[in-house]
């Protein structure tokens, strides 16, 4: 199905924002976001930017430099899970008939969205849309081309992650999880299930959760390779492994899978992750990154903290 000129419902682009350097070069990201942006084909869209208490001085570049940007001002930082949840409620206030939510570091294809609605307008069960993503400091090499949840081994992964496309995952299917970093996502499906989970905030698994959620509901997840953008991994963190992603990834990880994996599987999913992290404490070590090894033990403390507590009831939803 293509989207005729006649049928273009309205999309709201979410990009969530949280400049805290001075020196703009948050600024700097947010504005070669929304350059690509506003390039794209698709008829009836707004862009709003949810500001999480920048201090780069977005806000006034935001006035003077797109106006016709939509702007929320949260006045602190709420954490990416909650700035995001208020994009959301913005979009369905505003007669959003889909949300898609943006990080702010990425560059898009001009027919980015055309391509997304197109797939997701095709039949009515598909519920959350997602692109193909590169590396944009290298634009040729994927950082998703799907997602894959294994319960048996507890591993939540990136279908392609560091492959070359050579046009191995050119195939509109389903998946079973969109990556946060560009998540299309109907009205119905945020209406049904509600906001994502301030349990993993700051970030990390909150997608997985987020898309198991829609496909217990009901709900199709569809992943887009003719769609593409290209993200600057990890501007939040860092960029690359740090102690903060180590941490983070092994704690929520761990929160989804016990809440969605059934008895059967733990049989299996402490052997498989203690062999990863074996292995992976033993490169570590190798390299030296003692303070890499430090966060997965935090990581774990916490996880294991989780999984023996019975869990307080999600309080994005």
């Amino acid at each position: 199905m293509s989207v005729t000129p006649s049928i273009y419902p309205l999309v709201y682009c979410t990009v969530l924002h949280c400049g805290i350097n001075p020196d703009g070069n948050a600024r700097s990201l947010l504005r070669e976001t929304l350059d690509s942006l506003l390039k794209m084909t698709y008829s009836n869209f707004r862009i709003v930017v949810v500001d999480n208490g920048s201090t780069d001085g977005s806000q006034a570049m935001l006035h003077s430099e797109y106006p016709i940007v939509e702007l929320v001002e949260n006045g602190r930082n709420l954490g990416v899970m909650e700035g995001y949840n208020i994009g959301l409620r913005y979009g369905l206030t505003h007669s959003a008939a889909w949300v898609m939510l943006l990080n702010n570091d990425i560059v898009v294809d001009p027919d980015l969205l055309s391509t997304m609605m197109d797939v997701g307008l095709s039949n009515e069960r598909i519920g959350i849309v997602g692109p193909k993503i590169y590396y944009h400091n290298d634009p040729d090499t994927f950082w998703y081309a799907g997602g894959r949840i294994n319960y048996f081994t507890g591993i939540i992964a990136h279908r392609g992650l560091r492959q070359r496309d050579r046009g191995q995952y050119d195939r509109v299917e389903d998946t079973d999880y969109v990556n946060g970093c560009a998540m299309l996502i109907r009205r119905e499906v945020i209406e049904q299930i509600g906001m994502l989970d301030l349990v993993f905030s700051p970030m990390y698994s909150e997608d997985a959760d987020y898309s198991i959620r829609a496909h217990r509901a009901g709900y199709r997840l569809v992943y887009v390779p003719q769609a593409k953008l290209w993200h600057k991994v990890s501007a939040f963190s860092g960029g690359g492994l740090t102690p903060l992603k180590t941490a983070l990834k092994v704690e929520h990880n761990l929160i989804v899978f016990k809440r969605y994996a059934r008895w059967y599987h733990w049989l299996t999913i402490p052997w498989s992750v203690g062999a990863v992290t074996i292995v992976f404490v033993l490169k570590e070590l190798f390299h030296g990154n003692f303070k890499i090894i430090d966060a997965l033990v935090r990581g774990f403390g916490k996880a294991i903290g989780r999984l023996v507590m019975k869990e307080r009831e999600s309080n994005g939803c």
